[in-house]
């Protein structure tokens, strides 16, 4: 029997069951054992956007793969899964989706993240991009066929239309006129589209935008993704661009990675009428990946090399005074003088610095304050630039993460001892505490400027904490001096913090003094910042806490930065995004 004929005679039959998303929805999800003894990992498929799993179940019998389960989900508002068909609360929320459901595989059917690869095609394409962008899973490798990183849309302007219709209307749905003859030239796959009852014919405009702005994130920083990568290009594809899917994987980080154009091929790639070249290229890749170690690169000197250097080296970089760009910014560097005479927020930035933790105390609290009404219309404005908005979002993250944290330790018996080790004014903690199910028996925090320790302590006294609450002097990236505290914490907290330092050896000496500090099994929230829309604004008009020297941040990717935390001896357990992919906040276990 050749391999073509033993695959067709498998056979699987799905299981039907469901996983519970972050925010309590049940998504239908089916799932083919291996039909092997001693399974070696599992798939999980994503389907293109309008489908269902239903309509990739064919693929655990064409694949073959014997020893590997098959997982296959119907995304929110899709299939069997609930919510109004073709709409999400975002695609961010959509993007946790794949994080979750992954959890859940591990969780109750044991294939840890590092024995999992992922099969998608279309719009779950580009939700499975921009999780290994965003959450930086140690996945095995993935698969992408005809991502959507760029949907044609035929009617002129429609895209800036469409925002503008969402601003006036709110959310509303628009219908795909696109023919299954369009999508394949298999006939039985054209006819079963036409007859499936559960497809989504129409799509929320909140999710379209949202895919568009999510896709040309990703696109512009794959540079970002390791995560072994095979791209399937589907060359007659009526429904999407081809030019985003090729600067994808030319800018695509990862040291494994193939590209693959299918001629002829229309839009359902792995539905296509000879999709078998398709799937024969996708069975070698994933067996080779899981025939080698599934080594990564070594990012924790990414600060000595790399794009993200490089992009940072190009920001530090004086402009020409008289060029163009060299006018502009000396522009904008006026008009913020200018603001900063009549907006409390743009002076306090001046004189504390932007990145200094009086700034972001003031950023926090989110009210307005100026000299006469255009003063405060400016400082309104100010406040509702796109960093100023992530940070508050990032400060919800830490207060989420940190109440589990608390509750984690509660649950473990003992004392729960939380120490920042560069709290600013320390007010995500005392508002996280106020929040929490239980008090914890002991708060310590830390700051290296003297203004930060006098007005944290400030708020201590303000908020009756003084029992179980202190606020010390202290430096981040001494590692005796972590190493030595008192209580032993076993929640710690580092916020805001190594996004401002460029340097990994230093970060990563803070970060072993807190693995020092923090007794086993316990459990520390950092922040990252793995990209940012005004990077040269913030470059080159705004100056740091230090000095008053421009504010020139070198992002780390979230890979980078959870390779240091993993350095240091602790494992992410779990991670927070917001909308706009700027600040993430994570949850990692003391080994």
């Amino acid at each position: 029997m050749n391999d073509s004929a033993a695959r067709a005679v498998l056979q699987r039959t799905a299981r039907e069951r469901t996983f519970r998303t972050h925010d309590g929805v049940d998504l239908f999800y089916r799932h083919w054992p291996a039909t092997a003894p001693q399974p070696r990992g599992a798939i999980v498929l994503l389907h293109r956007g309008h489908e269902h799993s239903g309509r990739m179940a064919h693929l655990p019998d064409e694949l073959g793969l014997p020893d590997f389960d098959f997982f296959a989900w119907d995304a929110r508002g899709h299939g069997r899964s609930p919510g109004a068909r073709g709409d999400s609360p975002s695609i961010t929320d959509s993007v946790r989706d794949v994080q979750t459901f992954v959890d859940h595989i591990a969780a109750v059917h044991g294939f840890a993240a590092e024995n999992v690869a992922v099969i998608a095609q279309s719009v779950g394409a580009v939700l499975a991009a921009a999780w290994a962008h965003d959450y930086a899973p140690r996945i095995r490798c993935m698969t992408l066929a005809s991502p959507a990183f760029k949907v044609k849309l035929y009617v002129p302007l429609a895209r800036p239309g469409l925002a503008l219709m969402q601003k006036l209307r709110g959310n509303f749905f628009v219908t795909s006129y696109v023919k299954a003859k369009f999508l394949t030239r298999d006939p039985e796959r054209i006819a079963s589209y036409d007859a499936d009852p559960l497809l989504a014919k129409a799509i929320s405009v909140r999710v379209l935008l949202g895919l568009y702005d999510t896709a040309e994130r990703v696109v512009a920083d794959a540079q970002a993704i390791v995560v072994p990568t095979q791209l399937l290009v589907s060359g007659a594809d009526w429904v999407v661009h081809h030019g985003p899917q090729h600067a994808f994987f030319d800018r695509l980080g990862a040291a494994v990675k193939e590209r693959h154009v299918l001629h002829g091929f229309y839009h359902d790639t792995l539905g296509e009428r000879d999709r078998a070249t398709a799937l024969d290229r996708i069975r070698s890749f994933v067996l080779r990946r899981f025939a080698e170690a599934g080594a990564r690169p070594d990012l924790t000197t990414a600060d000595q090399a790399g794009f993200t250097r490089e992009e940072a080296d190009a920001l530090a970089a004086p402009l020409p005074a008289y060029s163009p760009r060299g006018l502009y910014w000396m522009m904008t560097r006026a008009s913020l003088r200018f603001g900063g005479l009549l907006s409390h927020g743009v002076a306090l930035g001046h004189a504390t610095g932007f990145d200094s933790g009086s700034t972001l105390d003031y950023v926090y609290r989110n009210e307005p304050a100026g000299v006469t009404p255009l003063g405060r219309m400016i400082d309104r404005t100010y406040l509702e630039s796109i960093g100023w908005r992530g940070i508050r979002v990032r400060k919800r993250h830490v207060e989420e993460l940190l109440r589990e944290a608390i509750a984690d330790r509660r649950r473990a018996g003992g004392p729960v001892n939380i120490v920042d080790i560069a709290a600013g004014h320390g007010r995500y903690v005392v508002d996280a505490v106020a929040s929490a199910d239980a008090a914890p028996d002991s708060i310590l925090l830390r700051d290296y400027d003297a203004r930060n320790v006098a007005a944290g302590n400030a708020l201590i006294r303000a908020r009756g904490l003084e029992r179980i609450a202190s606020f010390a002097h202290g430096d981040a990236f001494d590692r005796a001096s972590l190493a030595a505290l008192s209580p032993r914490p076993n929640v710690g907290v580092v916020s805001g913090l190594y996004e401002l330092f460029p340097d990994n050896a230093a970060v990563l000496t803070s970060l072993s003094g807190l693995a020092d500090a923090i007794a086993p099994d316990g459990l520390l929230v950092y922040t990252c910042q793995p990209w940012h829309p005004q990077l040269e604004l913030i470059a080159r008009a705004l100056t740091s806490h230090r000095d008053g020297q421009a504010w020139v941040m070198r992002r780390r990717t979230q890979a980078e930065m959870d390779a240091l935390v993993a350095a240091a001896g602790f494992r992410k357990v779990a991670q927070r995004i917001d909308a706009w992919g700027i600040f993430t906040v994570a949850l990692a276990r003391r080994l």
